[in-house]
Order: structure tokens, then sequence, then C-alpha cells
């Protein structure tokens, strides 16, 4: 099981990834388990020192009681300060955008692949384009 954001290697250019646990509340694990995720429009946002995926959507458990979970609440993820404070450097001083790209189970924890990226230009994204039409065609031949 493994959730990829293709739109994130759309529109940015990834420098560096990093792997971070993911803080998980009751239902939310087996939605993850089920593929009930989408980061599509997610992003990373570092506050106080700790490290929160913003817009991430979980689905509801369909066979939970009353006792369900927000969709798309805060979620701490896991890693150590060393980690942080350079991920807080990369992004105040080199102007770089923290992007999850992929969710993944791992020992039975759910794990998040974290993005260290730069924004693509308009001209960018064409290029990128052109380049896959041309992959396409020589596939076919």
């Amino acid at each position: 099981m493994e959730i990829n954001n293709k739109k994130a290697y759309f529109n940015y250019f990834v420098e560096d990834e990093i792997e971070a646990g993911i803080v998980l509340k009751g239902t939310e694990i087996k939605s993850v388990r089920n593929s009930s995720v989408n980061i599509k429009d997610s992003y990373i946002r570092i506050k106080n020192d700790e490290v929160y995926i913003i817009n991430m959507y979980i689905a509801k458990y369909e066979s939970s009681s009353v006792f369900n979970h927000d969709e798309y609440q805060e979620r701490k993820l896991l890693l150590h300060k060393k980690e942080i404070k350079k991920l807080k450097e990369k992004v105040t001083i080199d102007g770089y955008t923290l992007i999850p790209l992929k969710i993944y189970l791992k020992n039975n924890k759910a794990k998040v692949t974290i993005g260290v990226c730069k924004g693509k230009k308009n001209y960018d994204k064409r290029e990128s384009i052109k380049k896959k039409d041309i992959e396409r065609e020589q596939s076919r031949l």
C-alpha cells in the first residue's frame, strides 16, 4: 500500500527526501490501511519546532462508532530535533517548501516521505510535459 503525490513532482523540483512517522488517532490508521487517503493538496508546516502535515484527507472509517476522526485535521509528524532544525533552515533561508511525496506502511506504522522542494515556473512545467510526450512516443515505436 503506497499513496503517491504525482502532482508534487509536476509542480516542484524535489531536492531532498526525508522519512517521518505520522501521529494518528483512533480509526485513522484503519483508513490509511484501506488507502482512503489523499495528499494531493497537502503541505507541511513547522510550528514551535514541531512539524505538522496540513490539509491531508483521511476518510472516516465506515465500520466505526460515533467516535470518528475529523477528516482534514492537522497531524503531527515525528522527526528528530536535528532533522527539524535542518528543515527549518532550508525553508526560512533558501525559500524551499515542504511537500508530502508519498504515504506508506512500514512495520505496521504509517510513514510519510517529505520532499524539500522548490517551485517550478510555467516554462519548466511545459518542458516536463514535452519530455513525457517524447518518452511516450518513443515507447510506442
